[in-house]
C-alpha cells in the first residue's frame, strides 16, 4: 500500500529492472542518514524563504514578490517531478528543490504576513508541533499504518488533490469553489480537514522510509525519504497558513 505522498510509492524503493528490492552492500540507506538529511534540506527551504522575504519592505513591494512566488513554484514544481521520476538524481535535485520552494513559501508567507501580523510564526510552529506529535504518535505506537489506514488517508489525498485541480480548472471560466478560499463554516472545516489529512500523510512517509531502511534501500534513497518528508512538510504548512488566515479573517 503506497503512501498518499505521491513522492512515496509502493515502487519506490524497488528496482525499475528486475522488480526486486533495491541492495547495495555496505551503503546502504539509514534512518539517522535520512533524519541528516531531512534536517538539511529543511534548512535549506529557510535560506530561500528568508532571501525572498528580504525582498519584503511593505505594501510597495508586492508587485516583486509576484515572480518569486511565481517563478518559485514552477521551478520547484518541476524538481519534484524530476526527483520522483529520476530517484538516483535526488542528492542534487532534492536540494535544489529545497531552495526553489524556500524562495516560494517565503514570498508567500510574507504576503500573508503583511495581511495577518504573526501569521507566519503561528503557522510555523503548528507544522513543527504537528510533525513532532505525529513522529512520536508513530514511534509510540498509537497511530499505525495499518492496511485499511493507508487506503483511507491515500484516497483522502487523493479526494483533495482532485477538488483543487477542479477549482483551478474552473478558474479559467470564472467560476471556483468558495469554500477553498473562503472564510465560512464549511470553508475552515475543510481547511481543518486538509491540514489533518496532510498530518496524516506523515504516518505514511515514516512508515515507508522505515521499510526503505529495513530493506537495505541504496544510500541516496536517503536524500529521496528526506525530499519526501520535506514535500509534505511545506504542504501542511500552506494549509495551516491557509486555515490560520480563514479563522483570523473571521475576527
Amino acid at each position: 500500500m503506497q503512501s498518499g505522498n505521491p513522492a512515496l510509492n509502493k515502487n519506490t524503493f524497488l528496482d525499475a529492472a528486475s522488480g526486486a528490492v533495491f541492495q547495495h552492500d555496505g551503503n546502504a540507506m539509514t534512518l539517522n542518514g535520512t533524519v541528516n538529511k531531512t534536517g538539511l534540506l529543511l534548512v535549506l527551504v529557510v535560506l530561500g524563504a528568508m532571501f525572498s522575504w528580504s525582498r519584503f519592505h511593505g505594501a510597495e513591494s508586492l508587485p516583486a514578490l509576484g515572480p518569486l512566488v511565481l517563478g518559485g513554484a514552477l521551478v520547484g514544481f518541476v524538481l519534484a517531478m524530476v526527483t520522483a521520476f529520476k530517484k538516483t538524481w535526488a542528492p542534487v535535485t532534492a536540494p535544489l528543490y529545497a531552495l526553489a520552494e524556500g524562495v516560494f513559501v517565503g514570498a508567500l508567507s510574507a504576503i500573508f504576513e503583511m495581511r495577518y501580523p504573526g501569521i507566519v510564526m503561528q503557522a510555523v510552529g503548528l507544522t513543527f508541533g504537528t510533525m513532532a506529535a505525529m513522529l512520536l504518535a508513530y514511534r509510540s505506537g498509537l497511530i499505525r499504518a495499518t492496511d485499511k489506514f493507508k487506503m483511507g488517508v491515500v484516497a483522502a489525498t487523493g479526494g483533495i488533490l482532485l477538488v483543487y485541480l477542479a477549482s483551478f480548472v474552473m478558474g479559467f471560466f470564472g467560476h471556483s469553489f468558495g469554500f477553498i478560499t473562503g472564510s465560512s463554516t464549511v470553508g475552515i472545516l475543510f481547511s481543518l480537514a486538509v491540514v489533518v489529512i496532510a498530518a496524516l500523510n506523515l504516518i505514511l512517509d515514516f512508515d515507508m522510509i522505515e521499510q526503505g531502511v529495513g530493506a537495505g534501500a541504496p544510500k541516496y534513497m536517503e536524500w529521496y525519504g528526506a525530499f519526501a518528508l520535506v514535500v509534505t512538510l511545506v504542504w501542511l504548512y500552506l494549509e495551516m497558513l491557509r486555515l490560520l488566515s480563514k479563522l483570523q479573517s473571521r475576527n
